[in-house]
């Protein structure tokens, strides 16, 4: 008669305590709609992104149990963005209480600008200073450049190196409004507008807030606009 090994014997208990129970029905069924209320979500969410979207979702742990839910209610946690390796949140509503985490990873395909040659700090961006490329966005940070107009008449803050994705976080839009510079206030509010004259107590970007003093002494703050025009609204 062969002799069993106390120790291996307990060994082999142990290791049989850790293996995964198998999921229900009804815990297949939940992932499965949990799935695919995960898959309408990211649809949703990345029906705006331009280019060619795709994803891949990473299952939960074979260990996870849920119970069973009617009512989904997915999320992108903050700090988390829709494209990229990101995670989306998934919330029972009822009859049961749990909320889960899942691993995504989502890819899209467009066009995105690079620099065509080096551009060195102060150098005011032109059209022969980049060029169009195509690539996963998901791979890239999330200031990627993919219009020319976004790049166009910029100034480079930083050195960039030929090849290197243009970023928005690299690029300094110019002065619209400069500081001591007189410009020309379009006050608005319900049924009226008027026009005055002031000058900038600061420097704006186009679509940046800008404070003028008018002729009589007052402060007031405005949207600077190209051409010395300050939007104000009332």
């Amino acid at each position: 008669m062969k002799r069993i090994n106390p120790a291996r014997l307990v060994i082999h208990l142990l290791c049989s305590l850790w293996l995964p129970p198998p999921l229900s029905a009804f815990a297949q069924g939940t992932q499965t709609q949990l799935y695919r209320a995960v898959e309408d979500y990211l649809r949703l969410q990345t029906q705006g992104l331009p280019g060619k979207v795709s994803y891949r979702i990473t299952p939960l742990d074979a260990r996870t149990q849920l119970s069973p839910c009617d009512a989904f209610e997915p999320f992108l946690p903050s700090g988390s963005a829709p494209w990229g390796r990101t995670t989306i949140g998934v919330r029972c509503q009822g009859p049961s209480n749990w909320t889960v985490y899942i691993q995504v990873q989502v890819s899209v395909y467009a066009k995105y600008l690079v620099a065509a040659r080096p551009l060195t700090a102060g150098q005011i961006v032109g059209p022969n200073d980049f060029v169009s490329r195509s690539g996963d966005l998901g791979l890239l940070p999330a200031t990627i450049l993919m219009d020319a107009e976004q790049a166009l008449g910029k100034t480079v803050k930083i050195g960039i190196a030929a090849g290197q994705p243009l970023r928005g976080d690299q690029l300094i839009a110019p002065w619209a409004v400069q500081q001591g510079q007189n410009v020309k206030t379009i006050s608005r509010g319900a049924g009226f507008s008027v026009s005055s004259e002031g000058k900038a107590l600061n420097n704006a970007a186009e679509g940046q807030m800008v404070q003028v003093r008018t002729p009589s002494g007052q402060t007031v703050t405005g949207i600077a606009r190209a051409g010395g025009i300050v939007e104000v609204n009332y």
